[in-house]
């Protein structure tokens, strides 16, 4: 029986054409700037969202970790909804490598507004943090693939700008996001003193993230991806996926945002299942019922060829990516609509 696996779009295979790719890069050193493939990845990315440098790392918690000891002192304070990827799951790095506290907005959908920002501001006492950067993520992950438009970013940017805040763009899924609007990659970099961007989600490369900003940014950024173990060799090889995942697997994306809405319509009649979260990109979450225990359910979903996983003690999580065709959603929706 084949397993159809929705625990994450993280679990993708490079296709024959990426790794004939990879196989045919020109690498060098990238710890000592020498590596031409890793060199051209990273300026086609800042290229693209107008960044001036950009930088080339193992993970997206390590671009999110340099970006907030870049945009940080030890003592400050960074404000984001609790649901965010740099609070939930990168361990409390934000605490062990930049010696900052957190300011949490609660907001379900994951998502946070000028106005409660505005409400989190510490004023200057010394006996209090300090108010230094914002974090939002677009898509979050957590509040189930929910999108911010350009002009709610726009209006965040400005706060930020007026009230000498920095602030960082954890892009893990925000070509997801670009797909759902229509907007482009040029207009978002520019509001954004950082951004983190993921290679290995959506975009289906097997390794890879890159955090873009300004040549000063990026340049202190260098130093603590060392210091963090993140100095990589001759990392063209994966640099060379990212090119192409970057040339090819972006447009695709609204596949998965069509089947993602396929197994949520599919859900809405399956009988252990509450209710159903739309899905606004290819993240699905859903609340099993009251009688129904988390664990049991999906130990039963596996046992019928689906994996999904858990986002809390009734709430489920699936993912849709491509290496998930059509006939396999369709397979997954009538499976999930009968459990």
């Amino acid at each position: 029986m084949k397993i159809l696996n929705l625990i994450s779009d993280t679990v993708t295979q490079p296709c024959s054409q990426m790794l004939k790719t990879m196989f045919e890069a020109k690498v060098g050193d990238d710890v000592f700037g020498e590596d031409p493939t890793v060199n051209l990845l990273e300026e086609k990315i800042a290229h693209l969202f107008q960044k001036e440098k950009a930088l080339f790392c193992p993970s997206g918690t390590m671009t999110n970790q340099i970006a907030i000891k870049t945009n940080t002192r030890a003592l400050d304070e960074m404000i984001c909804n609790s649901l965010s990827h740099v609070v939930k799951y990168e361990g409390a790095g934000y605490a062990w490598f930049s010696s900052i506290s957190t300011q949490l907005i609660d907001r379900k959908d994951g998502k946070i507004t000028p106005s409660q920002i505005q409400a989190s501001l510490k004023p200057s006492f010394n006996w209090l943090s300090q108010s230094r950067l914002v974090v939002i993520e677009n898509t979050c992950n957590a509040g189930g693939g929910t999108v911010y438009t350009l002009e709610e970013v726009k209006e965040i940017a400005q706060f930020c700008k007026q009230n000498h805040l920095k602030l960082h763009l954890d892009g893990a899924r925000l070509f997801n996001a670009l797909q759902s609007t229509g907007e482009k990659p040029e207009d978002w970099g520019p509001l954004f003193d950082t951004l983190s961007i993921c290679l290995s989600k959506g975009l289906g490369a097997p390794v890879g993230s890159l955090l873009l900003g300004s040549a000063e940014d990026i340049a202190l950024a260098r130093r603590y991806r060392k210091i963090m173990g993140g100095g990589m060799r001759q990392a063209g090889y994966l640099a060379a996926a990212g090119i192409f995942a970057l040339d090819n697997n972006i447009e695709r994306l609204t596949e998965d945002h069509l089947h993602a809405k396929m197994l949520g319509e599919a859900l809405l009649v399956a009988p252990s299942v509450e209710s159903v979260v739309t899905p606004q990109t290819n993240i699905l979450l859903y609340c099993l019922k009251d009688s129904v225990e988390g664990f049991h359910y999906l130990e039963d979903l596996e046992k019928h060829g689906v994996k999904a996983s858990l986002f809390g003690p009734k709430l489920v999580r699936m993912v849709t990516h491509k290496d998930l065709t059509a006939d396999d959603i369709h397979i997954a929706c009538s499976i999930i609509s009968k459990l």
